[in-house]
């Protein structure tokens, strides 16, 4: 009789004994790591599933479906658990799922490194760089202080930066909130939002470049992140108005239901173009990739499924010439930001990486983070990931109470539409 299973053909002595979540928040932003424990005592491996927004859905879709799915099986046979997996819900995709298989994705691959005593880079084809450069984020109530915190990190090192400015009167995506923060809630998760109108952000952001540059020089490199949040006519006014200041690159300039529009912006600008942050199936970004309509992908690594899946987007998009620059804010855990440095070291087509500092509560719980120096993220080359994480220390930073457990309040515009955040 043939088996339905693969594995259970071709299965090492090894087995696959426990799938667990471990939330924490040592920052106050609600992580969610998923740990893989196996049948050779002491061997586990530790995997990002941050959906920062709807943890608790992940960690559902973790322990209550993926660990039955899971036990028993041969933690090497890392493709075929994630085919398997993939298709076990039918409905396939999106970021809850997504999520849930990154986390045990990236375990296995940690758990496999550790297995050959060497950090995963190192099965990925090993190094092609030193260290991953980052780009810092410099953000104002002003173009003065814009500018100060901008040549604070160049200070550092830092040859990219990310620059946003608040418009005033505005919930400006970011930069500081006008407002203060209610309690210990970082200001974007205050229920009483300041409006949002897109004409004046359009503006006064090309104003900000300008500035820059005149007072930086050119040898910095410069970001901006739109964030979705202007209509399409409007994104592609604001790329042409940017070119003068030549920009690294411009950031979800179009949200992903206006992909049809990146024909026009492409046409209209020379403006290199980063998006991606917010798609949570990789056949989203085919059509951008193959019609050469982006020159960098923004990719959250847990929200497409794991290390797995961004590997072969990576090399997809080298056949490009499109470049990496996956998503690395506070809301992708310290586990994840060693999978993305992993990515980053091995891929040729490497481009940036984004840069959050974890501070040292982060760093006490999860031993192992990935070390800056002179704006670049470092290895410790350590086998696997290179991380670890604390539980008992983890369980003394749980998720902050919010209204809305985490999720996004509205923000809206003069007349009281809601916008994309």
């Amino acid at each position: 009789m043939v088996s339905t299973r693969y594995a259970d053909v071709h299965m090492s002595a090894l087995r696959i004994t426990r799938v667990k979540t471990i939330c924490t928040a040592p920052e106050g932003i609600r992580l969610v790591v998923v740990k893989v424990e196996t049948s050779e005592p002491g061997l586990y491996g530790l995997g990002c599933a941050t959906f920062t927004q709807r943890p608790l859905a992940v960690v559902t879709a973790v322990e209550q479906y993926l660990e039955p799915f899971l036990i028993g099986r041969d933690p090497d046979q890392i493709e075929d658990i994630y085919q398997a997996a993939y298709v076990s819900s039918y409905w396939r995709s999106g970021p809850v799922l997504n999520n849930a298989l990154s986390g045990v994705d990236q375990a296995l691959w940690d758990i496999k490194g550790k297995r050959a005593g060497m950090p995963v880079y190192q099965l990925l084809g090993g190094k092609v760089r030193q260290a991953a450069p980052l780009y810092a984020h410099a953000s104002g109530r002003d173009f003065a202080e814009v500018e100060e915190r901008a040549r604070a990190y160049i200070e550092q090192g830092y040859r990219y930066v990310r620059c946003q400015v608040a418009v005033p009167g505005q919930s400006t995506y970011g930069s500081p909130a006008s407002r203060a923060a209610a309690g210990n809630q970082p200001p974007h998760l205050r229920q009483d939002q300041e409006p949002w109108e897109p004409g004046p952000y359009c503006r006064l952001v090309p104003r900000l470049f300008e500035h820059m540059r005149s007072r930086l020089g050119e040898d910095i490199e410069l970001l901006h992140d739109v964030h979705e949040r202007i209509p399409p006519i409007m994104a592609v006014q604001l790329a042409r108005d940017l070119e003068p200041y030549h920009l690294f690159f411009l950031e979800d300039a179009l949200a992903p239901e206006d992909n049809d529009y990146f024909h026009m912006l492409r046409s209209q600008s020379s403006i290199p173009i980063a998006m991606g942050e917010l798609f949570v199936n990789q056949a989203e970004y085919v059509p951008l990739i193959r019609d050469r309509l982006i020159d960098f992908i923004r990719v959250h690594i847990s929200d497409i499924g794991g290390l797995s899946m961004a590997r072969k987007l990576a090399a997809f998009c080298e056949f490009f010439g499109v470049r990496t620059a996956w998503h690395g804010p506070g809301d992708v855990s310290p586990v994840g930001h060693a999978a993305n440095l992993q990515l980053d070291l091995a891929c040729y087509n490497f481009g940036i990486q984004e840069q959050h500092a974890f501070n040292e509560r982060a760093r006490e719980v999860f031993p192992g983070t990935p070390e800056i120096r002179d704006g670049m993220l470092w290895s410790n080359d350590k086998p696997g990931l290179g991380i670890d994480i604390d539980e008992s220390l983890a369980a003394k930073y749980p998720f902050p109470e919010h209204p809305y457990n985490g999720a996004w309040p509205e923000i809206r515009r003069r007349d009281g539409t809601v916008i994309r955040p």
